[in-house]
C-alpha cells in the first residue's frame, strides 16, 4: 500500500523536501498527543530479547536506527523512534541556527532507490535543540549529532563544535562528530588526522566538562575517503580514547547510476542502495584495523534485513537508515526488525551478540 501511494501520488505531486515537511508536521502531531507516542511503541517496538544489543553503556532494543539528517532539530524524535526504531540520531546541529542551502536541494533518484541532497545543515542551532532535549522522557537511545556552521571560519571549528558539545551533552546518550558531510564548504578538511585530533580532544574536553557522566563520543566519517585515511581515523579514535566511528556518510560519487542525468548531475550528497557496496568496505576495514576495541554503526544502502544481517557479520555493532525508511514508508523498521528476528531464530545463532560479538559496555 505504501508503496503505490509513493510512487502514485507522492513521487508525482510532491518534491522530496515538501514531503519530508509533511511527514514531519505528521510525526509532530503524534507527538504532541500525550500517550500517542508511547501507545505507538508498545505496538511497534523491537519486542524480541534476542534483538538486544548492549553498546556504548546502553541498551538498544534493536540494531537499526534512524541516522541524523532526518529530525535535525529534536521535535519528533519521540514519535520516530515509536515506529520502531532501536534509537534515533537527531542533528546535524549546529552551534548558530542557520538556513541551510538555496532551494532546490534534494531530489529523489527513484530507479536507484537513492536520494542526492545538500540540504546545508538547516537547522535552528544547538540552543533551540537543546531546549527541547531538556525536557525528554525516559525510554528510547537518542544519539546527537554535532557540526559546523556554515559561516564559522575552518580555523575557529573547534570552537564551533564546543559550543554546541556543552549546550548539548548533557542531554545525548551518545554524541558525534559531523566531519564529513558533503554540503558545507571545508567540512570534509577536518577528516584529515592533524585537524580532526584537537577537534576531538576539544569535544571531548567539553563533554567532560558539563556532565557529570561520560558520554559517549563517536565521529561520523565519508565513503569517499582513501582507504589510509580510513586507516589513519581508526588509528586515531583508537588513540584518543574515543567509543566509536559511524560509517559513513553520503558520497559524492555518481558511478553506475541508472536515473535521469540531469538528476545526477546536481551537486550534493548521495544515499540510498548505490552507496551499500562502499560502506560495507569502509565497514570490514574499520573492523579489520580497529578489532573489537570500537563500537562501528554502519549506514549506507540498509533496506532489508539480509542488509542488515551482513553488515552486523562484517563487524558492525549497530546499523543505521535513512533512504530505507523513503522507500519503505512508517513501518519500515518494524518490518526490518521482524524479519531480523526470523533470520536469526532460523540461523545458528541465538542472539545477535552470538552473531556479531564486539564491545560490549553493559548499561
Amino acid at each position: 500500500m505504501y508503496k503505490l501511494l509513493f510512487t502514485q501520488v507522492i513521487a508525482r505531486f510532491m518534491d522530496a523536501e515538501t514531503a519530508h515537511h509533511s511527514t514531519m508536521r505528521g510525526l509532530r502531531t503524534i507527538q504532541a498527543v500525550p500517550g500517542a507516542a508511547r501507545l505507538l511503541r508498545r505496538l511497534l517496538a523491537p519486542r524480541d530479547p534476542a534483538l538486544t544489543v548492549h553498546a556504548l553503556g546502553l541498551e538498544f532494543p534493536g540494531p537499526l536506527g534512524l541516522a541524523a539528517g532526518f529530525d535535525k532539530d529534536a521535535v519528533a524524535y519521540e514519535a520516530l523512534g515509536a515506529f520502531g526504531f532501536g534509537h534515533v540520531e537527531i542533528g546535524t546541529v549546529t552551534g548558530q541556527a542557520q538556513p541551510g542551502n538555496p532551494k532546490p536541494r534534494s531530489w529523489r533518484l527513484m530507479p536507484d532507490r537513492a536520494v542526492i541532497n545538500r540540504m546545508g545543515f538547516n537547522n535552528e542551532g544547538s540552543a533551540a535543540a537543546a531546549a527541547r532535549l531538556r525536557r525528554r522522557r525516559p525510554g528510547m537511545v537518542v544519539g546527537v549529532n554535532i557540526g559546523k556552521t556554515k559561516v564559522v571560519p575552518e580555523a575557529e571549528a573547534a570552537a564551533d563544535y564546543v559550543t554546541s558539545t556543552e549546550r548539548l551533552a548533557p542531554f545525548a546518550d551518545y554524541l558525534v562528530v559531523n566531519v564529513s558531510s558533503p554540503n558545507t564548504p571545508g567540512l570534509r578538511d577536518l577528516q584529515a588526522v592533524e585537524h580532526l585530533r584537537p577537534l576531538l580532544t576539544a569535544v571531548r574536553e567539553a563533554a567532560d566538562r558539563v556532565t557529570a557522566r561520560r558520554v559517549p563520543l563517536l565521529v561520523k566519517i565519508a565513503p569517499d575517503l582513501a582507504d589510509a585515511d580510513v586507516d589513519a581515523v581508526a588509528d586515531l579514535a583508537l588513540e584518543l580514547g574515543l567509543d566509536g566511528i559511524i560509517a559513513t556518510n553520503t558520497t559524492i560519487g555518481r558511478e553506475g547510476l541508472a536515473s535521469d542525468p540531469d538528476l545526477t548531475k546536481e551537486t550534493g550528497g548521495l544515499s540510498g542502495a548505490p552507496l551499500k557496496e562502499r560502506s560495507l568496505e569502509v565497514l570490514r576495514r574499520l573492523r579489520s584495523r580497529a578489532g573489537d576495541r570500537l563500537v562501528l554503526i554502519s549506514v549506507g544502502g540498509i533496506e532489508t534485513a539480509d542488509d542488515v544481517w551482513e553488515r552486523l557479520r562484517a563487524g558492525a555493532t549497530l546499523v543505521q537508515g535513512y533512504t530505507g525508511l523513503i522507500y519503505g514508508g512508517p513501518f519500515w523498521p518494524r518490518t526490518i526488525h521482524r524479519d531480523l528476528s526470523r533470520r536469526l531464530r532460523g540461523s545458528a545463532y541465538r542472539t545477535l551478540g552470538d552473531l556479531a560479538p564486539g564491545p560490549d559496555a553493559s548499561p
